[in-house]
């Protein structure tokens, strides 16, 4: 019988809080509705279009803006993440 000692293998790694882009995509998607359904429900009706069709018209058009402001904050907070990044050193376990 060997009773060799294995060294266990040692690698250095690094640690980030990255956080997920969908979430801040959705939040952003759910802001635009709730400023289209302020603006088409708030203002006075016009008498051309139903209030339906105002509010998907505006739900598109701030929806877009609303996905690239949570795109930019997700963005953002990586970037932050990325300058926070720690080092750590892991080991193999056997067991």
């Amino acid at each position: 019988m060997n009773s060799e000692q294995h060294s266990p293998e040692r690698r250095e790694i690094t640690v980030r809080r990255a956080p997920r882009f969908v979430p801040f995509l959705m939040l952003g998607v759910v802001a635009g509705f709730i400023a289209a359904l302020v603006v088409a429900y708030a203002g006075p009706e016009d008498p051309n279009y139903t209030r339906e069709a105002t509010l998907g018209f505006f739900t598109i058009m701030f929806a877009i803006p609303g996905v690239a402001l949570g795109a930019l904050i997700a963005l953002f907070l990586d970037w932050i993440s990325v300058r926070r990044i720690r080092r750590a050193v892991v080991e193999r376990d056997e067991d």
